[in-house]
C-alpha cells in the first residue's frame, strides 16, 4: 500500500497538551496514534514520559517506524484496537497509567490514502476498514444487508433522515451490479439526495460516515475502550477526548456527566436515601463543564478542526459523596 506522506496536523494539539500538563516519567496512552502528532507533541513536550501508542492500523504503525528510533524506549507501539486496552498494558506489565488521550474517527491519513475507500474524493474499493487484514468491509455491508438494516445503520450512524430513500436506491441499484467502489455509492445517493442550500457537505457524507462506523464498530469500540479507562487510569490521571461528531461526543459527554455528577436521592420524600450504587460510579471529575473548541486560529489553517471537540476527564482516588 501506499503511504501517502502529506503533513498530517493534529487537532487541538496545544490544548490536549495543556490539558494533559505532562510530568516527568508519567505514563501516557495514545489510544489512536495514526500519524503519531499526538504521540510526538508530547515525548517532545517532556523529555522523561513514555507513551504507549495503540492502533489497528498497519499504516500508522508502518510511518511510525520511521520517527521511533528517536524516542527509543520511551515509545511502545501496540497494534490492536484501543477497547483492548486494559489486557494490552497488562501483557505490557503496566498496573496503570497517568493518562489516555483518545483523537476518534479517521485520521487525515487515512482519508487522504485514496485506495482506503474512506472518502467520495477518490474511485477506490469500497473498504472502510481501519484494520484491512479482517473484518466485513463496507462494500459487504452495501451488497448484502437487507433494506431495513441498511436503512436503519444509515439513519443511526449516519443521522440521514433520508434513509429509508437511500437504502432502497442501493436495494435496486444492486440486483444490476454489485457496488465495489466510491464513486458507485456515492452515485448513487446522490441521485437520490439532491444538494441542499441548507446543508454544504455532499449527500453523500452521512451515508458514508454510517458505513465507516458500522465496519469499524466506532461506537462500540469507544464505549469499551471509556470503562477500561475508568480501571487503568491513577488516581488524577486524565482521560482527554478529542470527539469529531454528535454520535461520538454524546457518548463521552454522557459517561463523564455519570461519573461527575453526585447521586441524587431517588425520591423527594425520602431524601436521606441515596442510590448507593450510583455513588459507587463517582470516578471522574470535570476539568470543564463544556468541551474546549479550536480556536478560529486553527480552523481557518486546518478545516478538519471545525467540528472537533475536547472533553477532559480526571480520575478521583476514592467514591466521593
Amino acid at each position: 500500500m501506499t503511504v501517502n506522506t502529506a503533513p498530517h496536523i493534529p487537532v487541538m494539539l496545544n490544548e490536549v497538551i495543556a490539558a494533559l500538563s505532562p510530568k516527568p516519567n508519567e505514563i501516557y496512552v495514545d489510544g489512536t496514534l495514526g500519524a503519531g502528532g499526538y504521540t510526538r507533541g508530547i515525548l517532545d513536550a517532556e523529555p522523561s514520559c513514555r507513551m504507549i501508542g495503540f492502533d489497528r492500523d498497519q499504516t500508522a504503525h508502518d510511518m511510525a517506524s520511521k520517527w521511533r528510533e528517536k524516542y527509543k524506549d520511551r515509545l511502545t507501539l501496540v497494534k490492536s484496537s484501543f477497547s483492548n486496552l486494559e489486557q494490552e498494558l497488562e501483557n505490557l506489565g503496566v498496573s496503570g497509567v497517568d493518562a489516555i488521550i483518545l483523537d476518534l474517527g479517521v485520521s487525515s491519513m487515512q482519508f487522504d490514502e485514496g485506495e482506503r475507500g474512506f472518502s467520495f474524493r477518490f474511485n477506490a474499493p469500497l473498504d472502510m476498514r481501519m484494520d484491512q487484514s479482517s473484518g466485513k468491509t463496507a462494500a459487504d455491508l452495501v451488497n448484502t444487508l437487507p433494506e431495513k438494516e441498511l436503512a436503519d445503520m444509515i439513519y443511526l450512524y449516519g443521522e440521514e433522515r433520508h434513509s429509508r430513500r437511500v437504502a432502497s436506491a442501493i436495494i435496486k441499484k444492486r440486483v444490476d451490479e454489485k457496488i465495489e467502489t466510491t464513486f458507485q455509492l456515492a452515485n448513487i445517493v446522490r441521485d437520490v439526495l439532491p444538494y441542499s442550500r441548507k446543508d454544504k457537505s455532499d449527500p453523500a457524507t452521512r451515508t458514508f460516515q454510517a458505513l465507516r462506523i458500522a465496519v469499524n464498530d466506532e461506537l462500540g469500540e469507544l464505549e469499551s475502550v471509556l470503562e477500561a479507562a475508568e480501571h487503568v487510569l491513577k488516581e488524577n490521571g486524565r482521560l482527554i477526548v478529542v470527539t469529531f461528531h454528535s454520535l461520538e461526543d454524546r457518548i463521552v459527554k454522557n459517561f463523564l456527566n455519570d461519573r461527575a455528577k453526585p447521586a441524587s436521592s431517588p425520591s423527594r420524600h425520602l431524601p436521606h436515601i441515596v442510590d448507593e450504587s450510583a455513588s459507587s460510579r463517582l470516578s471522574f471529575s470535570l476539568l470543564t463543564k463544556k468541551p474546549v473548541l479550536p480556536s478560529d486560529q486553527e480552523t481557518s489553517a486546518n478545516p478538519r478542526s471545525r467540528s472537533a471537540k475536547m472533553r477532559v476527564g480526571i480520575r478521583r482516588a476514592v467514591c466521593e459523596k
